[in-house]
Formats: C-alpha cells, sequence, structure tokens
C-alpha cells in the first residue's frame, strides 16, 4: 500500500495545480500526505486488528483532521453514529488498496471492498469504484496481465478503458467522483512501464492528481513489486512515525504486500 500512499504525496501539489506533463518534479519541498493517506493507513489498520472500517476511519480521521477531506466526509468522521450518506465520490477507491493485498481470493476481496465502501460512500457508484480498484490490485498481485486485468474490471463492472491517455488528457478535468476517476486512473497504470512512470502518467491527466496517483500507485506497486528508492526514501520522510509503523505491521502480517 506504500505505491498508493506514495501516489498521494507526489500527486498533492498538483491537485490545485493542474499540469497536463509527464515532465515534473517527482520530490517538489510542498509534498504532503493527504486524506487519501490518512484513510488508507485505516483501512490498513482495520484489517490488521480486525476492527471495523468505520471505527478505524473515524479514529484516524480525528486524529488528523486537516488532512484535506471533503465536507460531507468530515461531517461524518465527527459524527458518533455510522450514518452513510449516499456518496459517489472517489474517496471509496483510494482508499481500498490494502484490501487487495491482503485478502486471497476475488470473492473475499469484492466483500471487504464493498464493506469498507458502505459505511460512508454507500451509493452504487462509490462501491462500484472501490471494489473495481480493490480487485484490481488483487489481481496485479497474483501477477496477472495487464490484459486480463482490463478485460476483468470492464467485464464486472461496465467501466470503458478502451480510451488511450492522450486522447483522455486534453479534456480531462478535476472530477471528484468514482466514476470519473478510477477508469483514467487505470488506464494511466495500464499504459505504465513502471511504477514511476505509472506515478508520472495518472498526475498528468491534470485532475484530482493526489486521488488518481493514490489510485493508479496502489495497482501499479501490486504489479510491478517495487517502487524506486529514491521514492521511498521521500515518501517516508513525509509520513508521521504511527504511518510508517502500520506500514511496517502490514508488511509483516502480509509479507510482499505493503
Amino acid at each position: 500500500m506504500l505505491g498508493a500512499i506514495a501516489g498521494d504525496v507526489i500527486g498533492s501539489v498538483y491537485e490545485h495545480h493542474h499540469i497536463k506533463t509527464e515532465d515534473f518534479n517527482l520530490f517538489h519541498p510542498s509534498c504532503i500526505f493527504t486524506d487519501d493517506t490518512v484513510m488508507t493507513i485505516a483501512v490498513a489498520d482495520a484489517i490488521l486488528h480486525q476492527q471495523g472500517y468505520a471505527e478505524a476511519m473515524k479514529r484516524f480521521g480525528r486524529l488528523f483532521p486537516h488532512a484535506g477531506y471533503g465536507g460531507q466526509f468530515i461531517r461524518w468522521i465527527f459524527e458518533d453514529e455510522v450514518r452513510p450518506y449516499n456518496s459517489w465520490g472517489n474517496g471509496a477507491a483510494m482508499r481500498v488498496s490494502p484490501i487487495g493485498l491482503a485478502f486471497k481470493n476475488v470473492d473475499t476481496v469484492l466483500k471487504e471492498a464493498a464493506r469498507s465502501a458502505e459505511v460512508s460512500h454507500n451509493h452504487p457508484e462509490g462501491i462500484r469504484g472501490a471494489q473495481a480498484v480493490a480487485l484490481a490490485v488483487h489481481l496485479a498481485r497474483q501477477g496477472k496481465s495487464k490484459t486480463f486485468i482490463r478485460g476483468e474490471i470492464a467485464q464486472r463492472f461496465g467501466y470503458d478503458l478502451d480510451h488511450c491517455l492522450d486522447e483522455i488528457r486534453p479534456h480531462y478535468k478535476f472530477d471528484i467522483s468514482c466514476q470519473g476517476s478510477v477508469p483514467p486512473a487505470l488506464i494511466a497504470f495500464f499504459e505504465s512501464r513502471d511504477y514511476e512512470d505509472a506515478i508520472r502518467k495518472a498526475v498528468s491527466l491534470g485532475g484530482d492528481s493526489d486521488t488518481l496517483a493514490c489510485i493508479t500507485g496502489g495497482i501499479a506497486q501490486a504489479f510491478y513489486k517495487d517502487i524506486p528508492a529514491e521514492i521511498v526514501e521521500f515518501v517516508l520522510s513525509r509520513l508521521p512515525e504511527e504511518f510508517i509503523e502500520i506500514l511496517q505491521e502490514f508488511e509483516a502480517d502480509f509479507p510482499g504486500n505493503s
């Protein structure tokens, strides 16, 4: 899941300063972790300690309340009850990479992805986006080909994955929906050569760059099995010790999958 977190950190400075090029500074001094990282860590912690997803998300959200959450989600974090609000936002999709890594079969991955989404993002598009990303991570971790992953996601979820980035990029705008974020993030992965190239392609779309790169990065790490050491070092330097400890615990429980 460090691949997802690295995408979030690298993309963070371009979320509101959109770029349409793959030629940019990966290690911008203003890079920070955002809500994508906080919620990814929360999902991982829920898996590690067999907690409810909502419980973990609310706990971490309250510990890090200024990470850039949407208005409805920040209200959800501080409510005592767990009341989903029918969201189709991409928050359901950006936090699920640990599910694709931790669970061993497709049915369980899909079930857990839906459970993680529906505590807040219970709109069908929110659930669909979470399941699609978790399944892509799971299949990538298993060593399935990009052609196989593309076909499975398109068939199961009905996403149009036949366009290329050069067609999408010129007209792509900031979009916080699952249906507007998950397909281009997947395509960025499909067209990539390695982990770094995947992140560059996701950010170059010029949209909700931290979330696009978070989604793409989680899948790319699972597929390529490697993140360049300089990216790992840079990203870890941006994370609180508590997050690093959870990353290490996740790696210990699910070797090779963090």
